[in-house]
C-alpha cells in the first residue's frame, strides 16, 4: 500500500503543501507516502484561520461544543482500524498497542471532555467585602499544539480535546515522521461539522514548530517532546509572557522492594519498561533492585527480555517492533555500545535482532551493574534498553530514584501496598504506579524538574486552556 498525502488542512479546507517530506515505513525502510512539510507562509495562514474562527467558537455554548466533540469522537472511531495500521507502519508501534492508544483513546478523550465541559460552570459568584465578584473562566485563545511521533494520535488528542472543549481554536503542528495519520483529525473534523478554522493541521519539522511558537497570533503553546526542545520553547514563551504546557522526557525508576512477587513484577515490567519499543517518555527504564535479591532480579529480567516477541508491528503477536527511523536506531545502538565500553554488564540483547535485515530494529536490551551516575542511567535513550542498579534499603532506593534531572513517572513493586505507597509519596515525580503504571484520563498527568511543567488530562487538563477573569460588582448578587 502506497499512501500519498502531502496535504495541509487550513481554514476547513484540504490543500496540497508546497513542500513535501517522504514518510518511511519503520519495519521496511521503504517509502510509505508523502507527508506535507509546512512552510512559514502556510503556518501563518493556519494561525490566521484559527484567529478568524476564534470569536464564534469561543462564544458558543458548552453544550454546542460538546455536541461537535461527540461527533468528532464518532468520526475518529469509525476510522480506527485504518488509523491503527497507518500509525504502526509509520512509527513501528505494535498493532495491539496501536489499537488502544490510536483507536480507543482519542474518541474516549473527546467524549470525556465533551461531558466535562457541560458539567463545569463558566462563572461562579463569590461574596466580597463591598459586594460580590464574578469569577469567569474563558478560553485562552489560539493554541499551538506541537506533538511527537511516538504516540501521534493519543498525545495530540490530549491537547485537542480539552482545548476545543474550552472554546480555543488550534493549530496542530504534527511531526514529519507521522504526517500521514495527522490528516485523520482533519477528516474527522470535516465529518463532525467542526467550524472552519477551529482546527488546522500543518505537519512539519523543527523549523516549522519554532516559527509557530514565536508567531504573534498564538496565545498558548502546548508541547510534548524532548527536554532540550522544551527548554527552548520555555525560553521563548517566557520572553513573550505566553502560557505554555510542556510534557517532556523522563528517566523513571522501577523500585522493586525486597518483598516483591517477581512473577507479578516481571509481567508488569513487560509493559512499563518496554512499551512501544521503548519509545515512551513514562517508561520505568531504571530498574532498582534490592541487593539481597539482586541476582534473582537480574535473572528474571533476562528471562523476561529474551521472551519478548520481536517482529512485524502489524502482527498481533509482536511485542517489540522497529524504532521509528534509522537515525533513532543508530542513536540507541550508540548508547548500547557506549554502555559496554564503560563497563556496564550486558546481560541481554545489545544488537540488531537476527533475521531483521530490513527496518530499524533493536533487540530488547538489559544492562546490569549500572551505577546511577552512568550515562545509561542519566540520559533518556528512547529505545528498548533498561538498566539494573542495586540498592541497600528503602531510603537508598528513594534517593537513587530521585537522583535524576527528570521527574515524570515511576513504579514501586511490592506485596505490601501501603509500604509501596509510602515510598511512592517520597519519589519526586509527577506520577507513579503501585504494581502497575496506567494513565488515567480523569487524573492529571505531567512532570516536574526537567520533565516539564503544567498538566494534561483530568479537569486540570481543561483548566490549562482557560484563563480566569474577576468581575467586581457592588451590592448583592
Amino acid at each position: 500500500m502506497n499512501i500519498i498525502s502531502s496535504q495541509l488542512f487550513i481554514g476547513g479546507r484540504f490543500r496540497l503543501a508546497s513542500e513535501i517530506e517522504p514518510v518511511i515505513e519503520a519495519a521496511t525502510g521503504e517509502r510509505l507516502g508523502d507527508g506535507a512539510s509546512a512552510t512559514e507562509a502556510e503556518i501563518a495562514e493556519a494561525v490566521a484561520a484559527a484567529r478568524d474562527a476564534l470569536p464564534q467558537w469561543r462564544s458558543s455554548t458548552p453544550a454546542e461544543r460538546a455536541e461537535v466533540l461527540v461527533r468528532l469522537a464518532a468520526a475518529l472511531r469509525s476510522r480506527a482500524d485504518s488509523t491503527n495500521e497507518l500509525v504502526s507502519r509509520e512509527n513501528g508501534m505494535p498493532i495491539v498497542l496501536s489499537a488502544a492508544v490510536n483507536g480507543i483513546v482519542p474518541p474516549a478523550l473527546f467524549k470525556y471532555y465533551a461531558k466535562l465541559i457541560t458539567e463545569t460552570a463558566e462563572e461562579e459568584i463569590r461574596p466580597s467585602y463591598l459586594g460580590h465578584t464574578i469569577v469567569r473562566r474563558e478560553a485562552v485563545g489560539v493554541v499551538a499544539a506541537i506533538t511527537p511521533w511516538n504516540y501521534p494520535q493519543g498525545l495530540a488528542v490530549m491537547k485537542l480535546a480539552p482545548a476545543l472543549a474550552a472554546g480555543c481554536t488550534v493549530v496542530l503542528k504534527a511531526p514529519p515522521e507521522t504526517a500521514l495519520d495527522a490528516m485523520v483529525f482533519a477528516e474527522a473534523a470535516v465529518e463532525a461539522g467542526l467550524p472552519a478554522g477551529v482546527l488546522n493541521v500543518v505537519p512539519g519539522g523543527a523549523a516549522a514548530g519554532g516559527f509557530l511558537v514565536e508567531h504573534p497570533g498564538i496565545d498558548k503553546v502546548a508541547f510534548t517532546g524532548s527536554t532540550a526542545t522544551g527548554r527552548r520553547i520555555a525560553e521563548i514563551c517566557g520572553g513573550l509572557m505566553r502560557p505554555v504546557t510542556l510534557e517532556l522526557g523522563g528517566k523513571s525508576a522501577a523500585i522493586i522492594l525486597d518483598d516483591a512477587d517477581l512473577d507479578v513484577t516481571m509481567q508488569g515490567l513487560r509493559e512499563t519498561a518496554f512499551t512501544n519499543n521503548g519509545q515512551t517518555c513514562s517508561l520505568t527504564s531504571r530498574i532498582l533492585a534490592p541487593r539481597s535479591r539482586y541476582d534473582e532480579v537480574v535473572e528474571a529480567l533476562v528471562a523476561l527480555t529474551n521472551s519478548l516477541v520481536v517482529g512485524d508491528p502489524l502482527d498481533t503477536r509482536t511485542e517489540i517492533g522497529p524504532l521509528v527511523t534509522s537515525r533513532q536506531r543508530d542513536r540507541v545502538l550508540d548508547y548500547i555500545n557506549g554502555g559496554t565500553a564503560n563497563g556496564a554488564r550486558l546481560v541481554a540483547g545489545g544488537s540488531i535482532p537476527t533475521g531483521q535485515s530490513r527496518g530499524w530494529f533493536v533487540s530488547p536490551t538489559v544492562f546490569a551493574d549500572v551505577d546511577n551516575s552512568d550515562r545509561l542511567a542519566r540520559e533518556e535513550i528512547f529505545g528498548p534498553v533498561v538498566t539494573v542498579t542495586a540498592y541497600d534499603n528503602d531510603e537508598s532506593a528513594v534517593d537513587i530514584a530521585n537522583d535524576t534531572e527528570y521527574g515524570l513517572a515511576g513504579t514501586v513493586w511490592s506485596t505490601d501496598v501501603d509500604r509501596a505507597t509510602d515510598i511512592a509519596r517520597n519519589v519526586v515525580t509527577g506520577s507513579i504506579g503501585i504494581n502497575c503504571y496506567q494513565n488515567d484520563m480523569r487524573a492529571p498527568f505531567g512532570g516536574v524538574k526537567a520533565s516539564g511543567m503544567g498538566r494534561e488530562l483530568g479537569p486540570e487538563g481543561l483548566d490549562a486552556y482557560r484563563t480566569l477573569k474577576s468581575i467586581y460588582r457592588l451590592g448583592s448578587a
